[in-house]
């Protein structure tokens, strides 16, 4: 009997019970609604096979692919007060971040790395839009500071990739203060004479977009990111008037001269090495008047 039970019986339910399969094997395109393979969908760094749509990329797994062997160094930044105005609207701000901490492991919505990218120095602040929508609040500005300090120190390029819902609200008046902050850190590194490149990415909106994401030496968009200020409903309710067919998306803004070139996912590392050469080397370097001409790259 203990023969059965303890071997026989547990053989049968092996066999016809039902395997367990982990629920984030798929993922659906929203270009096309297409069922994508999350392994394979990984391997495109998430761009679908199928229409190709750009999903939304991890930042980390975007650092991996624009540095030199995907390797890089995180800088450490500075801490700032978690509640500085003890918020609260349905929960308390301080719970939020805990929760979007927990989520993300990582304290906000900023990382800053440094690494070699085409062989020479670089150094990007990358936008995580899973921390509460990439708002940007004191640790963002401050990270912006400090991202603009460490191309200065490196004689470095800077370059921003913002994926942001705007300016975080649960911190008020500071974070609407780090709008000017930012400028002034994309200060500091035009008056060392170094490049300053933003790839905006989806999203880009709000206070993010009213400040340092337009004042790039060179503005490139991924294919298909929705870039703007305020919501598109929210500006047809206001003058109420429809809008153009893709307004605000990066390839209605590279049209208008808002955006000065519009890539593919996997054409943007080549694309950013080929800017960098361009403006650190010979013709086509970097001055303090801002940017020298790049006619070939920017009518591609």
């Amino acid at each position: 009997m203990n023969w059965i039970n303890n071997f026989v019986r547990p053989r049968i339910r092996a066999l016809v019970a039902k395997k367990e399969v982990p629920d984030n094997l798929w993922e659906k395109c929203p270009g096309c609604g297409a069922m994508l393979f999350r392994r394979e969908l990984e391997e495109s760094w998430n761009v679908c096979r199928a229409c190709g749509h750009h999903l939304r990329l991890e930042p980390l797994r975007r650092l991996e692919m624009l540095f030199d062997d995907g390797a890089f160094r995180l800088l450490a930044l500075p801490k700032m007060p978690s509640d500085p105005l003890r918020f609260r609207d349905l929960k308390r701000y301080r719970d939020r971040l805990r929760a979007a901490r927990k989520k993300t492991g990582q304290r906000d919505a900023l990382y800053v790395a440094e690494g070699r990218m085409g062989g020479r120095n670089a150094v990007a602040a990358a936008f995580d839009f899973s921390f509460m929508g990439g708002s940007m609040g004191q640790a963002v500005g401050e990270g912006l500071v400090a991202a603009a300090r460490q191309a200065v120190a490196l004689k470095a390029p800077l370059i921003a990739i913002p994926a942001s819902g705007g300016a975080r609200m649960q911190e008020g008046i500071l974070s609407l203060m780090q709008m000017p902050r930012t400028v002034i850190a994309v200060q500091m590194v035009r008056q060392a004479g170094l490049p300053y490149i933003v790839v905006l990415t989806d999203p880009t909106t709000g206070g993010v977009t009213a400040s340092f994401a337009m004042l790039g030496d060179i503005h490139i968009a991924e294919k298909g990111a929705q870039i703007g200020f305020a919501g598109a409903r929210v500006i047809e309710n206001t003058i109420r008037e429809t809008l153009p067919e893709n307004f605000q998306r990066a390839e209605y803004l590279r049209e208008h001269g808002m955006v000065d070139i519009v890539v593919e996912r996997k054409e943007l590392r080549d694309t950013l090495v080929r800017i960098l050469n361009l403006l650190m080397n010979g013709s086509g370097r970097k001055t303090r008047k801002g940017r020298s001409g790049l006619p070939a790259l920017i009518g591609k």
